[in-house]
C-alpha cells in the first residue's frame, strides 16, 4: 500500500459512540450507496478497545448485508488505522472507486 487511507476522498464522515450510531451509520451508508461516486465514507469510533472492536463489526458485515439485501456489487475495501489520540477510523471505499483514482 503507497497511501494512506485517509488521503480517500471523503463524502461523508460519521463520529460514532455505541452499535446503536453504528446501525445507523450501516443503513444510511447503504442508503447513500457505493456505486456511482467516486468518494467513500469514514466512521470514527472511540479508541476503547471493546466498543471499536464492536462498532468495526458492526459497519463491515452491515454494509455487506445490506448491500447483499439491495442486490449491489459488494466489493468494499475498508481499512482501520489510529485516527488521533482519542479515535480509530474505518474508511470504506468501492474497490472499483479506488481503482479509478489509481490506488
Amino acid at each position: 500500500m503507497d497511501f494512506h487511507p485517509k488521503d480517500l476522498p471523503i463524502s461523508k464522515t460519521y463520529v460514532l459512540k455505541d452499535e446503536k450510531d453504528a446501525s445507523e451509520a450501516v443503513e444510511d451508508m447503504v442508503r447513500l450507496g457505493f456505486e456511482n461516486t467516486k468518494e467513500g465514507f469514514k466512521v470514527l469510533m472511540p479508541k476503547e478497545s471493546r466498543i471499536a472492536k464492536r462498532i468495526g463489526y458492526t459497519i463491515t458485515t452491515g454494509v455487506t448485508q445490506g448491500l447483499r439485501q439491495k442486490n449491489e456489487i459488494r466489493d468494499i475495501k475498508y481499512w482501520t488505522y489510529h485516527h488521533d489520540k482519542d479515535h480509530f477510523a474505518i474508511v470504506l471505499i468501492s474497490n472499483t472507486t479506488l481503482t479509478e483514482l489509481g490506488f
